[in-house]
């Protein structure tokens, strides 16, 4: 199944003949300003080159920039997010060819046709993080084992929704032969529903890493024949109605800002309306739909409606059952970012039923 999946992998990059050279004799401000029009930076010598270069680029959008408000922020990080990205690294023979560079264990694993290439500084440095996260894995506050995200799979830094999750499962009294987790990612709420009994999670993604990722993780193991996988949008071909449906999408709108947009952080405007159109008809009469969500969009002043009490107020095919909120932990004091909107943010967890006709 997995085999004929194409994994997400950043696209080598192809770059003029006399690209700008950025080693530790470089002047700084010189490499931004050809970074703003529009060429590439090599970086040359040591890996610590290209962080010295990312540094001088932060400051210099910091001072230009306004970086105050969340949209700022945001603005901000697209900016960075384009510059950033033609500063350039050779790899050679899966290797990064700068002195003192990390081994990166996914070059070889994601690029096997070829062992010579070229990436961006920001990706080498996502596949570095990545690759830790990988081989030494995550604790997660709610489960046992730690979890192994396959590169380009989203995974939680902060644990407030599935700690909230964990609590409504503890309680949760109904059937327990089937479930649905629509977007299964790195399969952490899929691992919660079988903690708590559940006999068959049925997982969707529209990412194949995720799919790939969590179907080596699991190999032939007991969990393999408890978790069935799917690369698919929504709810795939599970058509047999369940007994619970559990939805953890992204919490933020989809703006014209993002360079690149991550479709596990931001939603376009038809994913909603076709969730709640298919969950209408993938769940059972008595089941239950839980969306784990966050009021972030609400507080950070976006023009948008809440796609949950929207569904409620006008779909007409769902009532609330109950809405359950917690309060999320303080920005990290060592942040350098405004971030006073986080204390008012709080993590939700809907639980929807079929809407009873009269």
């Amino acid at each position: 199944m997995t085999k004929d999946l194409q994994i997400h992998r950043p696209a080598p990059i192809t770059i003029q003949k006399n690209a700008t050279v950025f080693d530790n004799e470089a002047d700084s401000k010189k490499a931004i300003n050809v970074l703003e029009s529009g060429n590439h930076i090599v970086i040359s010598g040591f890996y610590s080159n290209g962080l010295l270069l990312l540094k001088a680029l932060k400051k210099y959008l910091d001072k230009k920039l306004p970086n105050t408000s969340f949209q700022e922020q945001r603005a901000s990080r697209a900016k960075y997010h384009i510059l950033s990205n033609r500063i350039l690294v050779e790899i050679e023979n899966h290797t990064v060819a700068l002195k003192k560079a990390p081994s990166i264990g996914w070059l070889k694993k994601l690029y096997p046709e070829t062992s010579d290439f070229i990436l961006s500084f920001p990706q080498v440095q996502g596949l570095n993080s990545s690759w830790q996260w990988y081989t030494n894995g995550i604790s997660i506050p709610v489960l046992r084992n730690k979890i192994h995200p396959y590169y380009g799979t989203y995974f939680p830094t902060r644990f407030d929704h599935v700690i909230l999750f964990d609590n409504w499962l503890k309680r949760y009294e109904g059937p327990k032969k089937t479930a649905i987790d629509v977007g299964i990612g790195s399969g952490i709420l899929s691992f919660q529903l079988l903690k708590y009994g559940f006999q068959k999670v049925y997982g969707t993604d529209i990412n194949p890493n995720a799919i790939v990722g969590l179907a080596a993780f699991m190999g032939d193991t007991k969990l393999s024949r408890k978790i069935a996988l799917e690369h698919a949008p929504l709810f795939g071909k599970y058509d047999t109605p369940t007994e619970l449906i559990v939805f953890n999408p992204p919490w933020l709108p989809k703006t014209n800002q993002e360079a690149d947009v991550d479709a596990a952080i931001y939603y376009d405007e038809h994913l909603f309306p076709d969730f709640f159109a298919e969950a209408k008809n993938r769940l059972a009469a008595d089941g239950q739909l839980v969306i784990l969500f966050s009021n972030l969009s609400q507080i950070t002043n976006f023009k948008t409606s809440h796609p949950i009490e929207k569904e409620l107020s006008e779909g007409g095919r769902f009532r609330l059952e109950r809405c359950f909120k917690k309060r999320v932990k303080e920005a990290s004091t060592r942040t350098k970012r405004d971030q006073n909107w986080r204390g008012s943010e709080e993590v939700e967890l809907w639980v929807l039923m079929h809407k009873v006709s009269l």
